[in-house]
């Protein structure tokens, strides 16, 4: 899909679909085919493929080609089948357009049309177009990592109850909280690459009137870089406690196991003995003598128990 732009008194307008290519000022590659490639080529530009954008050295993700200035960022959005997933997208930034191609879908694609008006950056010029793009994608990765946070705090709260969590809610919770790190692991690296395209687009483009603007969403984005590390400690003590509490889960198991296993030892011990085969044995032949081991196996039991309670052992 193709979808074509232009500034009109400092706003983003689409185009419809007859208007000459030539005149947008952003041009959106939203996983395309091959003519509408061929068409944003035939204007001087070399479109990125999905196997160049996936490259992971850094000079194949941020170079300057001629005049333009490629930038490939990972960024978490949604696949065709609406399923959350991460990519990468490339941003082609020239001197009279912007490019740009994804082959998922991030929503701050969508949302910039009818944000770009009111953003610091504004979009009067490619570059303040671009700025504007960053701010609107670091305000997205802040909802995302926002979202982290609230998880995390319904994870504690269930945690840290009076009740407490116990038995398959543990599998649960250490699932959900691995997952939390999962993506909070994949936010991070979104932000490392927003990091660097900042700082190759700051070097071609250190004009007075855009440096506060970049250093601005340069700022942003360590807040958000150092409020990831403060959510990644909060996995890894939620890890622990999920972690120690199975174990004092398995615990308290293993000594009911063991502390049933001795207070049945004792009436073992009677119906071993009174279980040899041998010829004299006091009260083998009389006729309560069932009832005399039975009472003591019974007896020894209960010994035993009282004992484990007076120790508070149980």
């Amino acid at each position: 899909m193709l979808f074509a732009y232009k500034i009109e008194n400092a706003t983003l307008t689409q185009l419809p679909p007859e208007a000459a290519l030539a005149e947008a000022d952003w041009i959106d590659l939203y996983r395309p085919q091959a003519e509408q490639v061929a068409q944003v080529e035939a204007l001087g530009l070399t479109v990125p493929t999905l196997a160049d954008m996936e490259e992971i050295e850094i000079s194949n993700r941020f170079y300057r080609a001629g005049k333009v200035d490629v930038l490939t960022v990972s960024l978490p959005g949604l696949d065709p089948s609406r399923e959350r997933t991460f990519g990468p997208v490339a941003c082609l930034v020239g001197p009279d357009r912007l490019v740009t191609v994804r082959y998922h879908a991030p929503r701050p694609f969508e949302t910039l049309p009818a944000h770009a008006e009111g953003s610091s950056a504004g979009c009067r010029t490619i570059p303040h177009l671009f700025l504007t793009l960053m701010e609107e994608i670091v305000a997205r990765m802040a909802d995302l990592l926002e979202g982290v946070g609230r998880e995390l705090d319904l994870r504690a709260a269930e945690l840290f109850d009076d009740k407490g969590v116990w038995g398959d809610a543990l599998e649960v919770m250490l699932r959900d909280v691995g997952r939390a790190g999962e993506m909070l692991a994949k936010y991070r690296q979104c932000l490392l690459t927003l990091e660097r395209a900042l700082s190759t687009f700051a070097v071609a483009h250190d004009g007075k009137d855009l440096r506060g603007y970049t250093k601005a969403a340069g700022r942003d984005i360590q807040a958000l870089l150092v409020h990831v590390d403060f959510l990644s400690g909060r996995i890894s003590h939620l890890t622990e406690v999920i972690l120690g509490m199975v174990t004092l889960e398995q615990g308290i198991t293993g000594r009911i196991v063991s502390v049933v296993a001795v207070i049945f030892l004792p009436p073992t011990l009677v119906a071993s003995v009174y279980g040899m085969n041998f010829e004299y044995l006091p009260g083998m032949h009389s006729d309560y003598g069932w009832v005399i081991a039975t009472g003591l196996m019974a007896t020894s039991a209960l010994g035993t128990l009282l004992f484990f309670r007076w120790k508070g052992w149980l």
